[in-house]
């Protein structure tokens, strides 16, 4: 059984999730690792290396390799600023539901058409959702999608995961984003829907999303409940 490092860090994040491993204690050492997945050492390490970049484990020398418990003892969206999930995919398990706010096919403005590198003849979609998780309203999300790279964007499809749409019935792959991130006072809207008081700060997050092609699939405004979100950076030292 000769696994690639993706599939073992995908593995073994699984197992951390589900409580396969105990938080308090290190995860079995590199040689257990290689002996079950019938791998190299170096497979193992950039399998350890992707869990580590993404704020899940840390090293600590001479004792191994641990669980960062914050990652799984959170309420919070817990993202890594390397990643490009959507919002589906980056809640795992619990129950994703969306309240469609504005859905239409506009020409876009200047500044959109600039970050999408399109024409301002280009039509694009327009939508403004409230994402709830287990019910709760945890962030609004307006997007701009060009309607030529990703057709067939109906409600129905807004209600589910627009990028597992993508990936499954358009076959799209997606390979990163750029962000942007500051806070803002609550808009009168942030405080209908997502249940805040004037006073109190929302997260955006500015992004523009590009296929593997290089090519801007998405400009989007996500903004969050200040206290149901986490954002991780992890700098490695190579030495």
């Amino acid at each position: 059984m000769h696994m690639k490092y993706q599939a073992i860090s995908e593995e073994i994040r699984h197992r951390i999730e589900s409580g396969f491993y105990p938080l308090d204690q290190p995860l079995p050492d590199e040689h257990s690792l290689v002996e079950e997945f019938s791998c190299s050492r170096m497979t193992v390490k950039r399998a350890l290396d992707v869990l580590a970049a993404e704020g899940i484990v840390y090293r600590k020398r001479g004792h191994g390799t641990f669980i960062v418990q914050s990652s799984f003892q959170s309420d919070y969206i817990h993202v890594g600023t390397n990643e490009t999930l959507g919002f589906t995919s980056l809640m795992q398990e619990k129950k994703v539901t969306s309240k469609l706010l504005l859905f239409e096919i506009i020409a876009p403005t200047p500044e959109v058409a600039s970050y999408l590198a399109i024409s301002e003849e280009t039509s694009v979609y327009h939508h403004i959702r409230v994402r709830c998780v287990d019910n709760n309203p945890h962030v609004i999300e307006e997007t701009y999608m060009p309607i030529t790279l990703v057709p067939g964007i109906t409600p129905s499809v807004l209600n589910q995961s627009v990028y597992a749409y993508m990936k499954e019935e358009l076959g799209l792959k997606v390979a990163g984003s750029r962000r942007r991130i500051r806070a803002e006072q609550a808009t009168e809207l942030d405080q209908k829907e997502l249940g805040l008081s004037k006073e109190e700060p929302v997260l955006v997050i500015e992004q523009v999303a590009y296929l593997n092609t290089g090519i801007a699939f998405e400009y989007s405004f996500a903004r969050h409940r200040f206290d149901k979100f986490e954002i991780t950076t992890v700098n490695i030292n190579g030495k």
